[in-house]
């Protein structure tokens, strides 16, 4: 419109003057402004001031269009705001059923959102941690009971009552969110008392197993590592010396798919994979020396206990698989003629990226795991046969042995005492 306004002006002049010098021979056009009320054809035509007047007339005008860019672009601005909110309207609205309830269908996870973890998760974790909280309080149970004493029975009870109201509270949270009642705020407080008090219990049991350690062999333990986290581990105290040879024995329960995660991993400066174990997806499990790979031919994630030896030595890279006290494989020309490095870091339960740290979630050990012993040399068969049946001829590791005092324990993996044994005698 206002370049409209300003051509109009320009032309004025221009066709008043043709009009005025209509019957003149040579004729000369002169663009000039004037008031409204003056005569066009008498008026003086004063070349200097038309021109002057004319610069001030379009300055003013340029002026105008400035601003009201700078006025469209505001109101540009606003109209996309105002699209992006009718947007995310809309599409809450096509979200929710006539009822009034939202349709189901999986919720947008946005990778970089801080979300709240959805209520089929968070009630998961919640159920894993109270069944690895009565597993704890059985253990404790027995004990008690092989002890003879009426405290611990007591004290058994009320952490059984402990356990038995939050199952309660958890199930009236799962009937609550079924039913729509709990809002975000109302979620989150009923969530905190949960937590809080599973907190509460966690701590008084482990106080209770703290005493009992006291009173069982020092070997007689197991680790337990009840989620997949990239921060529940456990490390042992010493590193590997140089082997070129080496038997690696566990015992170890699992149920955890697809793949129970990493047992244990072994890293020196420069290579992560310097000695792995892991079951990783659908992969079956497999032995790394130096990133050199082995499959190994164990069904173990069935979730009851299981013994398992790996043995290798240098030469020829020969190696040799055992299932509870029974050869299930060998194969050579496993990283044949190189010795496992010294001066690492051995981990139980995570797979390292780097020395000492870089785990993966992913790739996190699910499961009980109990009896790591290594040897720098290669066991006979009836040496690894009498480790998983118990024996009382069964060898500690000479590099590794598995005791209390070797083993720090992070995140809230947790030790307690060790039943595998006792069950097969």
């Amino acid at each position: 419109v206002l370049a409209a306004r300003l051509a109009l002006l320009l032309l004025l002049p221009l066709l008043l003057a043709r009009g005025c010098a209509q019957g003149l021979g040579q004729t000369r056009f002169i663009c000039t402004s004037v008031p409204v009320d003056v005569d066009m054809c008498a008026a003086p035509t004063q070349g200097g001031d038309a021109a002057e007047e004319l610069r001030g007339t379009v300055l003013q005008l340029r002026e105008t269009v400035l601003q009201q860019k700078e006025t469209i672009l505001r109101h540009q601005d606003t109209i996309r705001e105002l699209t992006a909110k009718l947007g995310r309207c809309e599409s809450q609205s096509a979200a929710e059923a006539p009822g009034g309830r939202r349709q189901p269908g999986p919720a947008k996870n946005t990778m970089g959102d801080l979300s709240r973890p959805p209520a089929a998760e968070t009630l998961s974790q919640l159920g894993q941690t109270l069944q690895a909280l009565k597993t704890r309080l059985e253990n404790l149970e027995h004990f008690s009971r092989l002890n003879a004493s009426g405290q611990g029975s007591n004290l058994k009870d009320i952490l059984q009552n402990k356990i038995d109201d939050l199952e309660k509270q958890v199930l009236s949270r799962v009937n609550s969110l079924e039913e729509g009642k709990f809002g975000p705020r109302n979620e989150s407080e009923e969530r905190g008392k949960i937590e809080s008090t599973l907190t509460s219990l966690h701590q008084r049991i482990s106080d209770l197993e703290k005493g009992q350690k006291d009173n069982r062999p020092t070997d007689r333990f197991q680790l337990t590592f009840p989620l997949r986290t990239n921060y529940m581990y456990a490390k042992v105290k010493k590193s590997l010396p140089e082997m070129y040879a080496f038997s690696v024995c566990m015992w170890m329960k699992s149920s955890a798919s697809p793949g129970m995660g990493t047992p244990f991993s072994y890293a020196v400066p420069g290579q992560a994979n310097e000695l792995v174990l892991i079951e990783w997806g659908n992969n079956p499990m497999e032995i790394l020396i130096n990133d050199k790979v082995a499959k190994l031919p164990f069904v173990i994630n069935d979730g009851k206990w299981h013994h398992i030896c790996v043995t290798w030595t240098t030469r020829d890279g020969v190696w040799e698989a055992y299932q509870d006290g029974t050869q299930t494989g060998s194969g050579e020309n496993l990283a044949p003629y190189h010795p496992i490095k010294p001066q690492g870091v051995l981990v139980l339960g995570q797979e390292q990226d780097t020395l000492g740290g870089g785990f993966d979630a992913t790739q996190a050990f699910v499961g009980e795991l109990a009896h790591f012993n290594v040897w720098d040399r290669k066991l006979s068969p009836g040496e690894v046969y009498a480790l998983a049946t118990c024996s009382s001829k069964a060898l500690a590791g000479n590099v590794i042995a598995w005791a209390e005092g070797n083993i720090d324990v992070y995140g809230g993996a947790t030790k307690w005492t060790f039943e595998a044994c006792r069950q097969l005698n």
